[in-house]
């Protein structure tokens, strides 16, 4: 096991990772940008080390920084977290090469799975369901481009080869407005990602979003920690998760984790790592896989027992998994809410001085967070400050807990999105369980317009 773990990230992920650490008796050493010298995790690290200014370009994603800093702490292994370097090959790469072991996939297999058409082409060689779309990337000629279209069939979306986090997509539902919306996309993407390769799938209507968690060693070991939904979603960006997904049969969960687990040992996957799925009528469409701990772990190791970023450790050192599929049991039902520092309609940023914070407590409830009274939210990253988790003997019963943790949680000097997490879990189709991707952008709409008519 590693004496000494270098940290490569910020916020409640840093915090989750430390823990882990101290768990498992490892010396933690923390960087922070100078934005977050006084953040929690820093105070409470073995060792730290400021790697630059607030900017994530000068810090964050700081490759020959955080490189320095493992080096001048004797830090034996880099954990990235999830974000900033968390999936970049290059960087694992880089790790692994100045001699240090990189808490993750190898680069190879996160270069292969972060190019969506090889990863595509990957997971249906290893049997793994897709959504329909072009075999490649998509070649220049505007009438090969309408070809490839129109044998898919539209609606169809966009979407950029080297894209990730909601970036990078756009829907078409017309021939006409093809040919523009792959100009303006090849752009973004091109600007976003320094790769202006693009790629066509069939456009599903009203999907859910259901992801796979695994956790796979470099023994050929994997197992499938059951699926989560996340659903909830704002501009591809989630808000709400919850595990196991509703309305899901065992038998439908055992056939596409096991699907999910032989493309692990296909592609010689190691580490935690997550295939998230479009779900359909009863269908699973892969769309990408995640080389990296999900913000969402929590709601997984909260039915499962199972602590995966133990494991992620664990596994980097050589170990073998310390579990079998058999001994893998589902229980009870557990539900995120991720706390963001912003408006809760509007979604503008609210940074500052958090002048007071009082988080809930209680049987079933766990609290995911870097801040505390005083801290001063910086404007420069993302807006989550923390993570609260509600977990029941039943779906109704993680509901229950999770309105009562909400109605505890007091925050001020700065606005976060609570309020509205306490209005969609009293919506009935909520309650009800599996709404689609898009049900809380059209619940927002409709909200707005009614708002407008008044």
């Amino acid at each position: 096991m590693f004496k000494k773990i270098l940290i490569a990230n910020r916020g409640e992920i840093a915090l989750r990772v430390q823990r882990a650490c101290r768990d498992l008796g490892i010396k933690n050493v923390v960087v922070h940008s100078e934005a977050d010298r006084e953040a929690k995790y820093v105070k409470l690290a073995d060792e730290s080390v400021c790697i630059g200014p607030a900017a994530s370009s000068a810090s964050y994603l700081n490759i020959p920084a955080i490189i320095s800093a493992a080096e001048v702490t004797d830090a034996e292994a880099i954990h990235p977290g999830y974000g900033f370097l968390a999936e970049s090959a290059d960087f694992a790469e880089r790790v692994e090469k100045s001699g240090f072991v990189f808490i993750g996939p190898r680069p190879e297999t996160i270069r292969m799975m972060g190019d969506k058409v090889n990863a595509r082409q990957a997971m249906q060689k290893a049997g793994v369901p897709c959504v329909p779309g072009s075999e490649g990337p998509l070649p220049d000629e505007p009438e090969e481009i309408l070809a490839i279209a129109r044998g898919i069939g539209y609606p169809i979306i966009i979407k950029a080869v080297g894209g990730g986090g909601g970036r990078g997509m756009r829907a078409v539902h017309t021939e006409a407005a093809l040919k523009n919306a792959v100009s303006l996309t090849r752009a973004e993407a091109d600007a976003a990602f320094g790769n202006p390769a693009l790629y066509l799938e069939k456009f599903l209507e009203n999907p859910r979003h259901i992801e796979v968690q695994v956790l796979a060693d470099e023994h050929r070991n994997a197992i499938y920690l059951g699926e989560r939904d996340c659903s909830m979603q704002r501009r591809h960006q989630k808000i709400m998760e919850e595990a196991p997904a509703p309305d899901l049969s065992p038998r439908q969960r055992a056939r596409i984790g096991e699907r999910c687990v032989e493309a692990c040992r296909r592609i010689g996957y190691r580490g935690a790592g997550t295939f998230e799925f479009l779900y359909a009528d009863g269908e699973f469409h892969f769309i990408e896989m995640n080389t990296r701990v999900q913000v969402e772990h929590p709601v997984t190791e909260m039915i499962t027992g199972i602590d995966i970023v133990e494991q992620q450790i664990r596994v980097a050192a050589g170990e073998k998994l310390s579990h079998r599929q058999r001994e893998v049991e589902l229980r009870g039902h557990a539900i995120e809410c991720r706390i963001n520092a912003e408006d809760p309609f509007s979604f503008t940023p609210s940074p500052g001085r958090i002048t007071t914070w009082h988080p809930p407590g209680g049987p079933g409830i766990r609290v995911d967070s870097h801040v505390y009274q005083g801290y001063s939210v910086p404007p420069y990253y993302d807006s989550l400050i923390g993570k609260i988790v509600a977990y029941g003997e039943t779906r109704e019963h993680a509901i229950r807990r999770m309105r009562i943790a909400l109605s505890e949680m007091a925050v001020e000097g700065i606005m976060t999105n609570i309020p509205l997490h306490q209005e969609l879990l009293l919506d009935n189709r909520v309650i009800k369980g599996g709404v689609g991707i898009h049900y809380l952008e059209q619940k927002l709409a409709l909200q707005k317009k009614r708002e407008e008519i008044r």
